[in-house]
């Protein structure tokens, strides 16, 4: 039996592979997989994958695209999820924020450098045409951390996916102001590379189990109910989600995705032309 350790956030997508892990839809293949939550979300899986605590990681792929770039040993197996991912931009309650431009040269809360948090700041300053050297960061861990630092003047702004904040925007916990769509695919499959050249057909096998499983689950007709009761949130709410998200269900990776990540991390200044360069064959 191979036994290996995956790390993901403990939100609505990815209850396929904690229904194949608890269902025991691996032990066909002979493998034993050992789920971790990763609350610290992409930056906390990059630092899992550098020190070998996790195998592998379902993270958001502007994150580990620019570990892997950035001499992170690892490998992408796979894209998870195909649609793009909406992007929650908060604010404090106190009404302080009011509209966009009063963000420009605010802090904002980050689960951790290099983590989506982060780099969709940057996007979303580079959409509003601001000055990116003036963007402010507090490194808070965590969701919790992002609201608690939204709420006690650490922050002004927040980003972080729509559906899983939505409980703290209806608690008044915060504001939901704008949203940020990623302009590629969100979440991958990534493996540190001693194992991706040691067990890449087998790992293959993996994913398409847990592709298998995504299917079923979006094609379920009472799937709503089942991630709105796992991830305590509202039917409805998850019904719109689901309607908007498509894994991916058994498509090979299109390289022109990573081609669209690479060249705006470069237009951020987040990666050098160094390490863009040869990026093919750095990420697969």
């Amino acid at each position: 039996m191979k036994r290996f350790k995956i790390g993901g956030v403990p939100e609505h997508f990815n209850l396929p592979w904690r229904n194949a892990i608890e269902e025991g839809a691996f032990q066909s293949l002979g493998v034993e997989l050992h789920w971790s939550d990763m609350t610290g979300g992409t930056g906390q899986m990059i630092k899992g994958l550098q020190a070998g605590s996790i195998d592998i990681a379902v993270l958001l792929t502007e994150g580990i695209t620019r570990a892997i770039l950035q001499g992170l040993e690892a490998k992408i197996l796979n894209v998870y999820v195909a649609s793009p991912l909406c992007w929650g931009l908060h604010v404090p309650v106190d009404q302080s924020i009011k509209e966009l431009s009063d963000l420009n040269g605010k802090t904002f809360a980050i689960s951790r450098e290099g983590s989506g948090s982060h780099l969709m700041a940057f996007v979303k300053a580079q959409q509003e045409k601001w000055n990116l050297d003036t963007l402010n960061f507090n490194v808070v861990g965590d969701v919790y951390g992002g609201i608690w630092a939204l709420n006690n003047g650490e922050a002004q702004g927040f980003l972080w996916e729509k559906y899983t904040t939505s409980p703290f925007v209806d608690q008044g916990k915060c504001r939901l102001l704008d949203e940020v769509l990623t302009p590629w695919p969100c979440f991958v499959i990534a493996v540190r590379k001693e194992l991706f050249h040691s067990n890449e057909s087998l790992l293959q096998e993996v994913v398409t189990v847990v592709q298998k499983e995504a299917y079923r689950l979006k094609h379920l007709s009472n799937s709503a109910e089942q991630f709105a009761w796992r991830y305590a949130l509202p039917q409805e709410q998850v019904e719109q989600w689901l309607a908007q998200t498509e894994w991916n269900y058994g498509k090979e990776v299109d390289h022109q995705d990573f081609g669209k990540v690479v060249s705006e991390l470069l237009d951020l200044g987040l990666i050098s032309e160094n390490q863009a360069e040869g990026w093919e064959e750095k990420l697969f």
